[in-house]
C-alpha cells in the first residue's frame, strides 16, 4: 500500500525539519515540504513527531530469551513505535524466532559463567543458536546471580572470547563486584555497558564520572537500560545528565513482567519521557532511540531516507503521565510524556492509537 504522512515534524535520524513522507510498498518514495499524492492511507501528523521506527537496544523477547522472562516482540514493540530491537541475553531459542516476527531484531547471546569463569563451550553453543542474528554476547556481571561472580576474571574471559569470535560484548553492570572503571577498561570500542545509572556501590558517580570519561575515550557505548525504576537510581540519572553524561542509547530492558506495569504504559516512549524529565534535550533523545542504537548494533535501521525501508513511528508529546519511585525512594514523574500514535513497518500500518 501507499502511505502519506503529512504536516509532521520529521526526525530523519540526524535532524528535525517539517514536511511530508510518502511510502510505496515497503520503501520511502518521497520526503518533501509538501506532497500531494493519492495515497491509499493518509495520516495527519500535525503537532507530532515523525521518526524512523524506534530501536530498543535492550529488551527480552519470547523465543529468544526464556518463555518465563521474554515477551512477545509484537506486544513489546509495535504499540510503542519500535520496529527493531535487540534481545539482551538469548539462550533459549533459535534463529527461527527472528523470521517469524514483524519486528526486526538481533541478539546478544547469553554467556555461560559459573564459579567466576566462562564456560566457552556453552557460550559458543549459545552464539551458534542464532547464526547471523547474533551480534555479540552478554555478560551478567552481577554478584546477585547464582553464577558466583566475585572479581574481574570472568568479564576479562568473556571479552577475550568475544574478540576471538569477532563479536561485541554487552555488560549488565548493576551490583557488579568491581568498579565501573575496571569494567570499561576490560571492554573494547563498540562494546556496550547497560544499566549505567544504577545506584549502590560501584556506580558511575565514583571519581567524578571516571568510568564515563573513559568510555567516551575508548568508544564504549553507554546504554540506559532503564528497566523503569528497577536498574535506575533517579538521583544518579539526574546528576549524570546535569554533568553532561548522557546515554548513547536509551533502552527499556522490557520483559513480560514490566510492560504496562511500571507507573504508566512502560515501553520505549516512556523511557524517552524519563530521559526528557531528567533534563535531556529532544535531539539527544531521538538520536538515542534511532540512528545511534542502529549503528551500535551494526544495522541500517534508524533513518528516514528516500529509497530506505518504510519503518516509521509517529509520536506525540501529550498528556501521558507516569510516576516511578526508585529503590532509594526518589521519584521521577511527569504529567506529560511521549505516546506512540502510529507504527509502520515495511510499509504496512501495524499499530494505530
Amino acid at each position: 500500500m501507499s502511505i502519506l504522512i503529512k504536516n509532521g515534524r520529521i526526525w530523519d535520524g540526524e535532524r528535525f525539519f517539517r514536511g511530508d513522507i510518502l511510502t510505496e510498498d515497503d520503501r520511502i518514495a518521497e520526503i518533501a515540504p509538501h506532497i500531494d499524492a493519492a495515497a491509499k492511507y493518509i495520516y495527519d501528523a500535525q503537532s507530532m513527531t515523525v521518526t524512523p521506527g524506534l530501536v530498543d537496544t535492550h529488551i527480552h523477547i519470547r523465543g529468544i530469551s526464556s518463555d518465563s522472562f521474554g515477551i512477545s516482540a509484537e506486544m513489546a514493540c509495535l504499540p510503542f513505535g519500535v520496529t527493531a530491537a535487540c534481545d539482551a541475553g538469548g539462550g533459549h531459542g533459535s534463529h527461527v524466532a527472528f523470521s517469524r516476527s514483524a519486528v526486526k531484531s538481533v541478539v546478544f547471546a547469553d554467556s555461560c559463567v559459573a564459579n567466576n569463569h566462562l564456560n566457552p563451550l556453552v557460550t559458543r553453543r549459545n552464539l551458534a543458536l542464532y547464526g547471523k542474528y547474533a551480534v555479540g554476547i552478554k555478560m551478567f556481571y552481577d554478584i546477585g546471580t547464582k553464577k558466583k561472580i566475585w572479581d574481574i576474571t570472568p568479564l576479562q574471559e568473556v571479552c577475550a572470547f568475544a574478540r576471538e569470535h569477532g563479536v561485541k560484548v554487552l555488560v549488565h553492570c548493576n551490583h557488579s563486584p568491581t568498579s565501573m572503571v575496571s569494567i570499561v577498561e576490560a571492554l573494547a570500542p563498540g562494546d556496550i555497558l547497560t544499566h549505567i545509572y544504577h545506584g549502590g556501590e560501584n556506580n558511575c558517580l565514583e571519581d567524578d564520572f571516571a568510568a564515563f570519561r573513559l568510555a567516551r575515550e575508548k568508544g564504549v557505548v553507554l546504554d540506559s537500560g532503564f528497566a523503569g525504576h528497577v536498574h535506575t537510581d533517579f538521583s544518579v540519572l539526574r546528576k549524570s545528565v546535569e554533568a553532561g553524561f548522557l546515554p548513547d542509547t536509551i533502552s527499556t530492558d522490557l520483559t513480560q513482567s514490566s510492560a504496562y506495569k511500571r507507573g504508566g504504559r512502560y515501553g520505549l516512549p516512556m523511557a524517552m519521557s524519563m530521559a526528557r524529565t531528567a533534563g535531556m534535550e529532544e535531539e539527544a533523545i531521538f538520536r538515542a532511540v534511532t540512528s545511534t542504537p542502529a549503528k551500535a548494533l551494526g544495522q541500517s535501521w534508524g533513518r528516514l531516507e528516500v529509497g530506505g525501508t518504510a519503518d516509521i513511528a509517529v509520536l506525540d508529546y501529550t498528556n501521558e503521565p507516569f510516576s516511578l519511585t526508585d529503590k532509594a525512594g526518589s521519584v521521577l514523574e511527569s504529567s506529560m510524556g511521549y505516546r506512540c500514535k502510529l507504527t509502520v513497518a515495511d510499509g504496512v500500518v501495524l499499530f494505530r492509537d
